[in-house]
């Protein structure tokens, strides 16, 4: 049943489920960071022991880097899959002028999510993908 609010055949997510991807998002490109880039970014600045520490202390890492080609499959899609739901076309906001201006706040703030993810991302791609081949 709809309250006749809303326009037929569009699905309104909730603020749970857009959480949710957020912080999906968040949780895999910064795991590309940790797996990758952070490493090198240490060992490039000299600090070899703080990486070798930080393996023995944290085996996980030693895990996303041997699995980084998932990794970085997986959380590739899972930005592509948020950027389209942030960006895709016929996306409404509320015509109520309280509920539109949160909608717009959150929709702001979902883009800039979304960016930033993209960029982590690539940032963590490039150290682990592109500087090898350059060395």
């Amino acid at each position: 049943m709809t309250s006749g609010m809303e326009p037929q055949g569009v699905v309104l997510e909730t603020p749970l489920q857009t959480k949710r991807w957020g912080w999906l998002v968040v949780f895999t490109t910064t795991s590309t960071l940790l797996c990758c880039a952070l490493p090198i970014a240490l060992v490039s600045l000299g600090l070899g022991a703080t990486v070798a520490s930080l393996a023995a202390n944290l085996p996980w890492l030693v895990t996303l880097s041997m699995y980084k080609g998932w990794v970085f499959a997986i959380s590739g899609l899972l930005i592509l899959t948020s950027a389209y739901a942030v960006f895709r076309p016929g996306r409404a906001c509320p015509t109520d002028p309280h509920l539109a201006a949160a909608c717009a706040r959150a929709d702001t703030w979902n883009q800039r999510l979304v960016g930033a993810s993209a960029c982590l991302w690539g940032i963590g791609f490039t150290a682990a993908y592109v500087l090898p081949l350059t060395i």
